[in-house]
């Protein structure tokens, strides 16, 4: 390592950290200004707004939030995930059992299946509210055409 590239590398080092001290300084001054922190202030008070009359608007319409279909989606997700730690459940007791008397273990082999089906008919009615919300959010846009109406004739008194 040369002179010149220590010098270099310093001098770097300094004006990057004077650069952020002066941006860090210009940053707080603008903070402390009221005017600028009551600009920031309202703009976010109106995105609030903003949002709150967006979930109102889904909701008059019977449309579901993007939170709506993101929760339905979690919870088939866990639905699913429970069912296939059942299925390998199941897998093992049937390879332990593989040669062992199955008369003992009927009763409980036919539990397991029950609540297999229990778990399944959980999760299509999930699956089904899934498409429902998501035929429900598509509906809108293809029937608003059908909702146009034709102006009225005025009544004659013929």
């Amino acid at each position: 390592m040369s002179f010149d590239e220590g010098t270099g590398e310093g001098l770097r080092q300094r004006l990057a950290r004077q650069g952020e001290d002066t941006l860090g300084k210009i940053a707080q001054e603008l903070l402390e200004n009221p005017l600028v922190s009551g600009a920031l202030a309202r703009a976010f008070e109106a995105r609030e707004r903003a949002v709150q009359a967006q979930e109102a608007a889904m909701g008059a319409l019977n449309l579901p939030s993007a939170a709506d279909i993101e929760r339905l989606t979690r919870r088939l997700r866990s639905v699913s995930q429970r069912l296939e730690g059942i299925e390998d459940a199941v897998d093992r007791l049937d390879s332990r059992l593989g040669g062992a008397d199955r008369g003992a273990s009927d009763e409980r082999l036919r539990t397991i299946e029950q609540r297999l089906a229990a778990i399944d008919t959980a999760m299509s009615e999930a699956v089904a509210a899934l498409a429902s919300l998501q035929a429900a959010r598509a509906a809108p846009a293809k029937r608003a055409p059908a909702r146009r109406s034709t102006p009225s004739k005025p009544a004659t008194g013929e």
